[in-house]
């Protein structure tokens, strides 16, 4: 074995039930590199790191680390192995500090030296331009702080081959490039680092080599400076595909929301929206960007009937037939009642959105159960609507009975979207909808929201990628810290411009 390769899988065969998830997959790891691991939804690339990190055992092949074969049976056998993974959703408890977090399930011998740990954490950071506080409680942190405490944990551990799981999902274009510094200086330092990511541009940025997964297999690697996405892409799915987003210009808007002084508080009672104001249109995609938690779910809740409004809020509803409907505080089911046929794509899949023990078919039903003649449930609709879902966004499930929750959550996300869309609304309003998805079903995303926009819906979009915003959104409405912070128009805005409304809210003169 070579004497840079830290880690080599070899056939490693992972199954579900009938489901394979990864067959005969066989790659290398090396130190002092940066492996971008890249695949379509479901896939099996996040199963395969899961093997590395000790949540699966592999039903075949073998793990070779420094050349010796190991057994990783759990989370622990890959820290002593020097592995870890930095996944999707933080665990981390917010009443403690920073040190606390880094120690937290580490056996101590005695009486635990927070100064001794904090002293260390403080060198971890030092060395490798961290910006964290080893006494900052995690509640006072922003997203950006609470990954890079994270990655301070595995380090703490002595890690030297490192996982990150979509590390860029909820990072502003800022903080990504302070991610993507400190990474490098992981590499310099001899670090193997492994990164999951669906954004094909930060691919193309900050890694060595690029290994892809097609439908659990390895189809094999190639040196980032020799790629290109559209070659990555075509590695992915296996054939040829158009990445382009198309933003055709608005035809004969009208306006079908208008929601003014939008106040809204969470349930701590801390206030998440202040005095929010602005239109919507038909025919039109409004984006809106911000930081994870400056408010875009409450606001989309509010606008569905899911969130209480306070004081003088007004949520307006302009029917194409004239006239309008005042929604505030009215329930999802008064709002259908009303004759308004919004959709709503919820940033929460399985807790909202769907029901995770159904399977496909008993989830399109929600939508329109009571619309049956008779007290009998009509399945027959509801079925068919399923398979034309799964056809057309290529959902991968063993049937249409199996429960959504045994799916991956890029296969969980076309469901909902695909059952959202198919119900003819005249607002659709989505939350990180292509949260989770391959490159080609993203872009399958972005034209059926198109064709919505040209059958003159009212489409809302809250995104996390930048590019994407500026590519697909006719304006975008920039949230900072529950205000809007400018309303831009899309096809002149800048990456820079929006990133910087994000982070830091201007003046009240300055933000129109």
């Amino acid at each position: 074995m070579e004497s840079n390769v830290a880690i080599r899988m070899t056939n490693i065969t992972k199954t579900f039930g009938s489901v394979v998830a990864n067959h005969k997959v066989s790659m290398d790891i090396r130190r002092g590199e940066i492996l971008s691991l890249l695949g379509e939804n479901g896939s099996g690339k996040t199963t395969l790191m899961n093997m590395l990190s000790g949540i699966y055992y592999p039903d075949a092949g073998q793990i070779f680390v420094d050349g010796r074969e190991v057994s990783i049976r759990s989370p622990k056998d890959a820290f002593d192995l020097g592995i870890g993974m930095i996944h999707q959703h933080f665990k981390l408890v917010d009443v403690f500090t920073a040190a606390e977090n880094v120690i937290l399930g580490l056996p101590e011998q005695g009486r635990i030296n927070r100064k001794a740990i904090a002293q260390k954490v403080q060198a971890i950071c030092d060395r490798y331009g961290f910006d964290i506080d080893p006494n900052q409680k995690v509640y006072d942190m922003t997203v950006s702080q609470k990954q890079t405490l994270e990655i301070v944990k595995v380090l703490y551990r002595g890690a030297n081959v490192l996982i990150l799981d979509e590390p860029t999902a909820v990072l502003t274009p800022q903080e990504t490039e302070k991610l993507f510094a400190v990474i490098r200086n992981m590499k310099a330092d001899g670090k193997a680092i492994v990164i999951i990511t669906h954004k094909l541009h930060e691919v193309l940025a900050v890694s060595d080599r690029v290994a892809i997964v097609r439908k659990g297999e390895y189809v094999g690697d190639v040196p980032t400076a020799e790629a290109t996405e559209l070659s990555l892409t075509e590695m992915m799915v296996g054939k040829k595909v158009a990445l382009n987003i198309d933003r055709p210009e608005p035809v004969d808007p009208q306006l079908r929301l208008s929601v003014r002084k939008l106040n809204c508080f969470n349930k701590e009672g801390v206030q998440v929206l202040h005095d929010v104001n602005f239109d919507v249109y038909s025919g039109e995609i409004l984006g809106i960007a911000g930081i994870s938690g400056c408010g875009q779910k409450e606001l989309l809740e509010s606008i569905a009937g899911l969130q209480p409004d306070e004081g003088g809020t007004s949520i307006e509803y302009f029917p194409r037939e004239g006239g309008s409907v005042q929604l505030k505080n009215c329930t999802p089911r008064q709002i259908r009642d009303h004759g308004i046929a919004l959709s709503f794509v919820p940033e929460d899949r399985l807790g909202m959105g769907l029901v995770s023990s159904m399977g496909m078919a008993d989830n399109m039903m929600l939508k329109d159960y009571n619309n049956g003649h008779s007290f009998f449930t009509d399945r027959r609709r509801p079925r068919k609507l399923a398979a034309r879902i799964k056809e057309d966004l290529d959902v991968q499930t063993p049937d249409l009975i199996t429960p959504v929750s045994k799916l991956s959550g890029g296969n969980v996300q076309k469901v909902l979207v695909g059952r959202e869309i198919a119900a003819s609304p005249t607002v659709l309003m989505t939350a990180y909808a292509v949260r989770g998805l391959d490159i080609n079903t993203s872009y399958t995303i972005y034209r059926l929201l198109n064709e919505q926009k040209k059958k003159g819906v009212a489409v809302i979009y809250v995104g996390e990628d930048l590019d994407v915003l500026m590519e697909l959104c006719d304006r975008i409405m920039v949230m900072c810290s529950g205000h809007v912070n400018g309303i831009l128009d899309g096809r002149t805005a800048t990456k820079e411009e929006v990133g910087l409304r994000m982070t830091q809210l201007k003046g009240k003169g300055d933000a129109e």
